[in-house]
């Protein structure tokens, strides 16, 4: 039996949550998730626990099923070289740098775009892409008190208390993979991609 994303390729250059959230789902719907890493490290959740299976983070393992995995150093000409050419073969690109930083590296949006018009590029941050708070580093604690969340939790006249699991990561990865669908629709209708940019505040005013 197919799978709805047969055939489709997915370069993933996220970490940690929302943005390999979004690229497990679109793995488990039966695109090719070549997942991009860190040659020094790997994806940091590597190394969070216990618990661990093994030698292998439970945390990473829950999060990064179905992917396949390279590690370039995108700040070596090779590295970069190699990024290059997987983007211009990919149907989907998804990364959660802050912004300006894969500018920098030469792979930004419109750096890609040139080499395949076809791809659905996707950017994952705390704040946007774009408005005064742009370059700010977000984490999902942060876009919880941010965005007024955690206000709504703990106990009556108590202090913010966070909830229990990192709800504005995997709503801004739903909503990545939401996005990620709907753009990738219009690129098999006109041949053109899109740039979708999502933002982990927005995934926490959706709670």
């Amino acid at each position: 039996m197919s799978s709805p994303l047969d055939g489709v390729r997915v370069l993933d250059f996220s970490r940690v949550l929302a943005g390999p959230y979004c690229t497990m789902m679109l793995g488990d719907m039966g695109a090719e998730v070549i997942k991009v890493e860190d040659p020094s490290k790997g994806d940091d959740t590597r190394a969070w626990g216990p618990p661990f299976q093994g030698t292998e983070s439970a945390y990473f393992l829950s999060v990064n099923r179905n992917k396949k995995s390279i590690t370039l150093n995108l700040k070596a000409p090779s590295g970069l070289a190699v990024a290059k050419r997987l983007a211009a073969r990919a149907h989907i690109m998804v990364e959660n740098f802050r912004p300006g930083t894969m500018d920098r590296l030469g792979l930004g949006y419109e750096a890609l775009r040139a080499v395949n018009p076809r791809l659905v590029y996707c950017s994952v941050s705390g704040f946007g892409q774009t408005g005064p708070q742009r370059e700010r580093p977000g984490y999902d604690a942060m876009m919880q008190g941010e965005g007024g969340l955690m206000s709504l939790t703990g106990f009556p006249d108590g202090p913010p208390t966070k909830v229990g699991i990192s709800i504005a990561d995997l709503v801004a990865g739903l909503f990545a993979v939401q996005g990620i669908l709907l753009a990738l629709r219009v690129a098999d209708q006109t041949g053109a991609g899109q740039w979708v940019d999502l933002s982990l505040l927005e995934g926490r005013w959706a709670c």
